[in-house]
Order: structure tokens, then C-alpha cells, then sequence
């Protein structure tokens, strides 16, 4: 545990941890307790169940006993009727990334393990995702100005189940995990089937998953160059770019860079699937390409340049005095010779409009 914190210089941080009431979080939680990192536990009462406020309480009073900070974060509101494992997960996240940043802590530790991970590699594997995808979890990720962490990805679930048992230390199980109606349970279920017959492990699933991001990380290393020294950039979220350069790249970099392009400007946390990316680069070739929208973005052809902006209400109409008044006050757009609706998107961008 010591050396995740070691290899990513964060010794000295204060971490939030996402504490369940689960083994995972809980192991979690009491290693980092254990090793001196300075916590403080969140827990997430969804308000799904009428169990959920009696586990939050059991967690509570878990973290008063190891004399660890610990806070209830609710959902509020009504529930979504469809999707509710997906949109819980993005509530957990929103309310546990919303009190990091009111508290001023960067770091949330969660307790995804080594079968987590390899259960992520077949889900993806299922939906035909990419390299990109094939590589799950990352151990740090940046997401909503707040930095995910995974110490324990390359813990086995026996090894922390194992070490709350020493403790005395029960656990809550969630009667969701043994829910057949989620693709991510059968995987479960499937794994020690497959191992069996195969002898693919998730261990082995986990360690694929590993390798696959160096070769992630590498194409991610080659477009951050290339938007660094060959991207303009206009603002936060207005790029352009060179045609001919665009052209000549391979055909992964050119389809890597757009992706991340249309991820900022869209200021999302993913890219467009890749096969709308994919329809995009076959577009953009024609010498009759217009422009389109995706994610949240305008793509336009002008000056031998491919731009991607924020897209605009097509409604609004930046008048030639207002750009006038905008450019004294910005005066880096004044002489760019902007095509019209780059000075458009620019000015609502400011001005917020």
C-alpha cells in the first residue's frame, strides 16, 4: 500500500475514501488508516434501499471506532426508473467529488480490486471497445477536477477479505452483487467457470488489462505532443488545426487526437464512441464537408484547417459592433482573421452567453 503512495508522491496528501460498508472499501480504508496516510471516509447513502441508512450508520460507527473523519453524503430526489446501477454510480461520484472540492481535498481513494478489473476487461471486451477501453481501470485519473486513486488494484478480493477476517471485522453484502438482471454479475459468476475450463484468471485478465495501457499510454504521450507543439489553441475549449497535418498522421494518432479534442472542447470526462469518431474522419476528407456536431462540439473546415469549437445556439447572431467591443477587450483575436463562427463561439464562451 505504502509503495502506491511512494510511486505517485502522495505521502503527504490528505485522501478521501469512498467507504461502503462493503470489504473492499472497508479493507481499504483501514490500510490507508493503518499506513499513516492522512483520510478522511465518505460515505454514499444512496436511499435505494431500506437497509441503506442502517449500513451507513454501521459504517459510522466503524470509522468512530478507528478514530477516523468520517461524513454521509445523501441523494437527494427521485430516482431514475431506468439505468439505476449507472446513474447511481454517477451520483456516488458527483456528491463524493462535490465535497473534495468544498473541502480543498484532490485525492479520493476507492476500493476497486484485482477481479474488479478483470471483470471490466470482459464488460468491455463484450461492448467491443478498443484498446482504450480493453485497458480498464487506471490506478490515478483525473475526473471532475479531482484525482481517482486505486491503491488496491492489484489485490486479489480473498487477500482483503482475508484481512478484515483477521480484524474481526464483518462486512456488508450488497444484495445488488448477486443481482442477475447486471451483464457485470454474470461476469462475476462466470469467472471461476472460466478459469476452470481455460485457466484464464483474473489474475491473468487483470495483468492483460496492465499491459495494454503502456501501449495506451504511449499513443496518449504522442497526441498530447502533438496538441502541444502543432494544436492552436484559442481558449480552453476552441482548437484548431493543420489539414495537411492532419492528412499525414496515422490514421490511430489522427483518430486519438480528434477524440481528445472533442473530449475538451466538450469539457467531458470520455470521447464520442469511436465509431462516430470513425464517421468523422471519413467526412472531414470530402472535399463538400460543411460541418457537423458532436458531443457538444462544431467541427468546421476553414483557412486549411479542421476547428473544433463549442457548439452555439444556431439562434444567436454575434453582431459586428459586439465583436468590435470583444476584441478591445481581447485583443489576441483582433487581427487572427477568426472565421465567423470561431469569433461567435469565442465570444459566448466568455461571455458566457
Amino acid at each position: 500500500m505504502l509503495d502506491f503512495f511512494k510511486q505517485y508522491q502522495l505521502q503527504n496528501e490528505t485522501v478521501a475514501v469512498g467507504v461502503s460498508g462493503g470489504a473492499d472499501s472497508l479493507a481499504l480504508v483501514l490500510r490507508l488508516k493503518e499506513c499513516g496516510i492522512k483520510i478522511v471516509a465518505l460515505t454514499v447513502d444512496h436511499k435505494l434501499r431500506p437497509s441503506s441508512s442502517k449500513e451507513a450508520e454501521f459504517v459510522a460507527n466503524l470509522m468512530k471506532k478507528y478514530d477516523i473523519e468520517h461524513h454521509i453524503l445523501i441523494w437527494e430526489g427521485e430516482k431514475p426508473k431506468r439505468g439505476i446501477e449507472a446513474e447511481a454510480r454517477k451520483a456516488r461520484y458527483d456528491l463524493l467529488s462535490k465535497w473534495c472540492k468544498k473541502n480543498d481535498i484532490k485525492y479520493l481513494a476507492v476500493g476497486h480490486h484485482r477481479r474488479d478489473q478483470a471483470e471490466t476487461f470482459l464488460l468491455r471486451l463484450q461492448r467491443g471497445s478498443g484498446l482504450f477501453g480493453l485497458c480498464g481501470m487506471a490506478d490515478i485519473v483525473k475526473q471532475n477536477d479531482i484525482y481517482i486513486i486505486r491503491p488496491q488494484l492489484n489485490d486479489s478480493p480473498d487477500y482483503l477479505r482475508k484481512y478484515l477476517s483477521e480484524k474481526n471485522i464483518v462486512w456488508v453484502e450488497d444484495e445488488s452483487n448477486q443481482c442477475d438482471d447486471f451483464l457485470r454479475v454474470k461476469i462475476r459468476k462466470f469467472l471461476p467457470e472460466l478459469e476452470s475450463k481455460t485457466g484464464i484468471s483474473e489474475k491473468r485478465l487483470a495483468d492483460t488489462a496492465r499491459i495494454l495501457r503502456f501501449t495506451r499510454d504511449y499513443l496518449e504521450f504522442e497526441v498530447n505532443k502533438i496538441i502541444n507543439n502543432q494544436v492552436r489553441k484559442w481558449s480552453e475549449t476552441v482548437f484548431s488545426f493543420s489539414l495537411v497535418n492532419l492528412e499525414n498522421l496515422h490514421s490511430e494518432i489522427s483518430y486519438r487526437l480528434l477524440a481528445e479534442l472533442l473530449r475538451k472542447c466538450g469539457a467531458k470526462d470520455y470521447a464520442p464512441e469511436a465509431e462516430e469518431i470513425f464517421r468523422l474522419m471519413k467526412v472531414i476528407k470530402k472535399d463538400d464537408f460543411k460541418g457537423c456536431t458532436l458531443n457538444g462540439c462544431e467541427i468546421l473546415k476553414a483557412q486549411k484547417r479542421i476547428w473544433v469549437i463549442p457548439e452555439v445556439r444556431d439562434e444567436f447572431l454575434l453582431a459586428k459592433a459586439e465583436w468590435e467591443n470583444f476584441v478591445r477587450v481581447t485583443p489576441q483575436y483582433a487581427k487572427a482573421g477568426l472565421p465567423y463562427k470561431v469569433r461567435r463561439a469565442l465570444y459566448c464562451e466568455v461571455k458566457k452567453v
